[in-house]
């Protein structure tokens, strides 16, 4: 009897529904800055008009900063009347819960570049950091006070992108990391609790040609090089590796692919073919490898990493490709493949590749460019034009599960990144913040998981 009772038990357990998991989405590109939640109990068919809108918030500005989730509050920002902001909302029902001067607004450089932040808070225990399109890097506490600011233009003798900064600060234990594109040093770190500087990389890794560039390297079409971009300073956010008792920031700069030593900013190693000048999107690692991408005169590209006799991390080229050129939308690293919206100006489609061959496996032009991120087996796919697609991921072919419009569309592109965080989806279009909910209910759920 008591064998039995334990067998029903455990039937009854591997029957029973999956309900979604809490899990907050607290900087760029999520937990672990990879575009990748580990949330589950998410809807894995979507609706013919999509999934049910839970909320939608207005009154935060201009801008295309992406959007923070931690302990219950969403966090963003915005222009209004000239002035950046950081905006604190309440995850529940969007509601505005304080506000603070991020500083100076407006637009930068090209008349046609969109007005407002373009980076992501970051959420670090009870503290908030934050950059602006002028070089504003101010802390705030989670109740909207400031408690320090630097400039990475005055203090610390940055060049502002033809763009504007649009990089989400890395936190990293005491540190916090940015990349100014200072001539005498193109990452800095400094001090999360106080701003104070801990150390410039010693080398201007985008200025200096590296000797060991070789062949590959004569690959690219070198195009006119824009204001500031000289000192490699672009639009890419940095990511924190770990390899062969090494810690480093690896980041991809206006002119190249690039690890820096995490204890004092030294150029460990460099690999130019996938800058463009425009370098947007965030490196992938995995296991001694890195990969990463741009659109225009770059492409896609992995270095696999390696220790020479003296110790020292070197990268070697595995292969480069001209088939990933990714404009802005990220790159998701799922099950042995890179998928990622390849195409600058010109349009573009979802590319599927093999991530250690550099093997393309498809190409779907239904799936437009745009961003993505990856939660619960499903891809999420946002077009610049404002359509949302569901994905799910396959080696062999395209394979939709739903669509739908954003409605009240902007006439600026979507280039906000999706964010999902417990349950809901986050799409944020200038002024317009919509949250869905994606969370499977009753038989929803339990489909989710079988």
């Amino acid at each position: 009897m008591r064998h039995a009772s334990m067998l029903v038990t455990l039937a009854m357990l591997v029957a029973a529904p999956r309900y979604s998991q809490a899990i907050d989405w607290p900087q760029w590109q999520g937990p672990e800055r990879n575009a990748i939640s580990r949330e589950e109990g998410l809807l894995q068919q979507w609706p013919d008009n999509g999934p049910p809108e839970a909320w939608r918030a207005t009154g935060i500005g201009r801008g295309m900063g992406g959007v923070a989730v931690a302990d219950g509050r969403i966090y963003t920002t915005g222009d209004i009347d000239g002035t950046a902001w950081l905006f604190a909302l309440n995850e529940a029902n969007g509601e505005l819960i304080w506000q603070a001067k991020i500083g100076r607004g407006g637009e930068v450089g090209r008349i046609f570049t969109p007005a407002g932040p373009r980076a992501t808070p970051t959420v670090d225990e009870d503290r908030v950091y934050i950059l602006s399109q002028h070089g504003d890097l101010v802390c705030f506490s989670t109740d909207g006070q400031e408690v320090w600011r630097i400039n990475l233009v005055q203090d610390h003798g940055g060049i502002v992108p033809t763009w504007g900064y649009s990089e989400s600060p890395l936190v990293d234990g005491e540190k916090l990391i940015c990349t100014p594109g200072a001539p005498d040093g193109t990452l800095l770190a400094v001090n999360k609790m106080t701003g104070q500087t801990i150390w410039k990389s010693d080398v201007p890794a985008a200025v200096e040609r590296s000797s060991q560039q070789g062949d590959f390297g004569r690959r690219r079409r070198r195009g006119n090089v824009g204001r500031g971009q000289e000192s490699g300073a672009s639009y890419s956010s940095a990511i924190v590796v770990d390899f062969a008792n090494h810690r480093q920031y690896v980041q991809l700069t206006a002119t190249t692919l690039a690890g820096f030593s995490a204890e004092d900013g030294t150029l460990l190693w460099r690999y130019d073919p996938v800058a463009a000048q425009i370098s947007c999107s965030t490196p992938i690692y995995h296991d001694g490898y890195v990969f990463a991408s741009s659109a225009y005169d770059g492409g896609g590209g992995l270095v696999k990493l390696s220790t020479n006799a003296n110790g020292h991390v070197e990268a070697d080229e595995v292969y480069f490709t001209t088939y990933m050129r990714n404009h802005h939308g990220g790159l998701i690293l799922h099950d042995g493949c890179v998928y990622g919206a390849a195409g600058g100006n010109e349009g573009g489609f979802l590319v599927t590749m093999d991530f250690l061959t550099g093997d393309i496996l498809w190409r779907e032009r239904r799936a437009p460019k745009g961003s993505l991120a990856f939660a619960d087996g499903r891809l999420y796919l946002r077009a610049e034009g404002g359509t949302m697609i569901l994905i799910e991921p396959n080696r062999e072919q395209y394979i939709e599960r739903g669509r739908f419009e954003q409605p009240d569309r902007s006439e600026e592109p979507a280039w906000t990144h999706p964010v999902i965080a417990n349950g809901k989806l986050y799409l944020r279009d200038q002024d317009l913040l919509l949250c869905y909910d994606i969370a499977a209910q009753g038989d929803e759920a339990s489909e989710a998981g079988n």
